[in-house]
């Protein structure tokens, strides 16, 4: 075991320490496009029962009218967070009529550019910057991309548990950046190993063919008329067809540290990238994008994972994490799960918790191009080939196959797990490490593989499959609805979020053009 790792655990050990792990806190975030009875994307507008998009602090929409976000309060409860999931599935399914929900992450059937309605927010300044923003994704890479859904998870180490570790490496920093170097070096053993997470929960090995919409894509291979897949495939989510841009091909963002990330990402957001003026900000007074850089925000980047902190009203995210440094980590390679209600479940987290303290505890050399390359190099070959039992895998040593590397990491992830068992009570830590185990000495059990035998067995396409999982899964929800009380806090919590829009909507005094330009001078500023 590495040398860091066993000190984390010991110190873990001395005193009880390990109690501190049951002060974890998370978040859940998940996608799902709203469908018509036959399986379209919905042309409706956001249900006005659902309330504001733009104040609701827990039913939102992301890059489409029709993309529904589901936002649970941060907890130190796997089940709380998971209990409230549950419960915003259940209100919203009461308020759509005859519409579904789509369950997998790559969308259902879709009719072009022309027939995704791109989200609204409303009439004021921040409501009409968030439009603008997707208006400018669609122009940039075109609207289909955008309907591919996925789940994001929000993982914070226990306050109590830094000083300890800060102690223990004789780091004589402020506790807020010692905090800040910590995750920083979260991120990048995420970055080298998060090719397991996609092989053990991929969940996107299919799509339906209206996706392409008449493009010809070489390597996927047709299943049926309607279903091209990838034999070996994992989550094409992730990959080419996924949340993809060869324009930030030459983007290289460094997670070495706090202010090489800041930097790059603030030159993407303030230099002009000569594609994008072509398609112009402001055309016949309107906006096609809110800038012509390479980013518009920070949140154009696209990356499995990032650096987080909440911030103020009308501050920019690399401005809140140059003051007052990392708070969270947000995880984006997450694909929905077709066979689950909720998408996710307590065995996954438990997982992921035990995957991302592996990530924090194990020495994460600083990193150099050629790390990189060998991360996205093995990123891509688990996307699209994972389940391959002759796939090998690059490390800096040499090449490994992939059975042998994730057994390895799993040795040292259960370590973790055992700690999180004894702070928690229980096994189920260890039991999820163990599902894992199996998964990786038998790929047919992976939720990619079952996806594909269920294509098969049924002998039906990747769209009848989704929709009779969305149809059966939007049924179990209507019979549950929800305890009265519920069922009024939620309407309560509509109404209220309607009165704040209104209210920003009243309060503004500049006019877009002046409020952008307050926005980006903070980019400016951070130099």
């Amino acid at each position: 075991m590495p040398e860091q790792l066993h000190e984390r655990l010991q110190l873990l050990k001395e005193g009880g320490s390990y109690q501190l792990l049951t002060d974890i806190q998370r978040g859940i975030e998940k996608e799902s496009l709203r469908i018509t009875p036959t399986g379209k994307l919905a042309q409706t507008s956001h249900p006005v029962s659902l309330g504001s998009p733009l104040t609701h602090p827990h039913i939102t929409t992301d890059f489409s009218e029709a993309l529904l976000e589901f936002i649970t309060p941060v907890s130190d409860s796997i089940e709380h967070s998971l209990e409230w999931l549950d419960r915003i599935h259940r209100y919203v399914y009461s308020q759509l009529n005859d519409e579904e929900l789509w369950v997998t992450s790559m969308p259902c059937l879709l009719e072009g550019d022309d027939n995704i309605p791109v989200a609204q927010y409303g009439h004021s300044n921040v409501a009409r910057m968030k439009t603008v923003y997707r208006k400018g994704l669609g122009h940039r890479y075109g609207r289909l991309m955008q309907t591919i859904s996925g789940i994001h998870y929000n993982f914070s180490v226990p306050d109590s548990l830094w000083p300890l570790l800060q102690q223990q490496d004789g780091d004589n920093d402020s506790l807020q950046n010692y905090k800040t170097k910590a995750y920083f070096g979260l991120i990048r053993n995420f970055r080298r190993y998060s090719w397991l997470l996609i092989y053990l929960f991929g969940a996107s090995p299919a799509i339906c063919k209206s996706f392409l919409n008449g493009r010809t894509v070489d390597y996927l291979e047709p299943m049926d008329y309607g279903t091209m897949h990838l034999p070996y495939g994992t989550s094409l989510r992730m990959g080419d067809l996924g949340y993809q841009s060869n324009a930030q091909a030459s983007l290289k963002v460094c997670y070495n540290g706090l202010d090489s990330y800041i930097e790059t990402l603030r030159q993407a957001i303030t230099n002009a990238h000569p594609a994008y003026e072509k398609i112009g900000m402001e055309v016949d007074g309107d906006y096609r994008q809110l800038s012509t850089s390479l980013l518009q925000i920070e949140n154009e980047f696209y990356s499995p994972i990032r650096p987080k902190r909440v911030t103020e009203s009308g501050e920019i995210p690399l401005g809140a994490l140059k003051d007052r440094g990392v708070e969270y980590i947000e995880v984006r390679c997450i694909d929905v799960n077709p066979f689950l209600p909720l998408g996710i479940d307590a065995e996954q987290i438990r997982f992921i918790d035990s995957f991302l303290l592996f990530c924090l505890f194990n020495e994460s050399p600083l990193c150099d191009e050629e790390d990189y390359r060998l991360m996205d190099e093995n990123l891509k070959a688990v996307v699209n080939c994972g389940r391959n039992p002759e796939l090998h895998l690059q490390t800096v040593t040499g090449s490994c196959s992939l059975k042998d590397w994730a057994d390895s990491l799993m040795d040292r992830i259960e370590s973790i797990a055992l700690q999180l068992d004894q702070a928690n009570g229980g096994e189920g830590y260890q039991r999820a490490c163990y599902q894992q185990r199996q998964k990786i000495n038998d790929a047919a059990l992976t939720p990619s593989a079952k996806v594909l035998t269920c294509l098969h067995e049924q002998s039906s396409p990747f769209f009848r499959f989704a929709m009779d999982q969305a149809q059966q899964l939007g049924e179990s929800f209507r019979q549950r609805p929800l305890p009265s009380a519920d069922q009024l806090y939620f309407e309560e919590l509509a109404k209220q979020s309607l009165l704040r829009q209104q209210q920003i909507e009243q309060e503004d005094v500049l006019s877009f053009e002046d409020y952008l330009s307050q926005y980006y001078r903070q980019y400016q500023e951070l130099l």
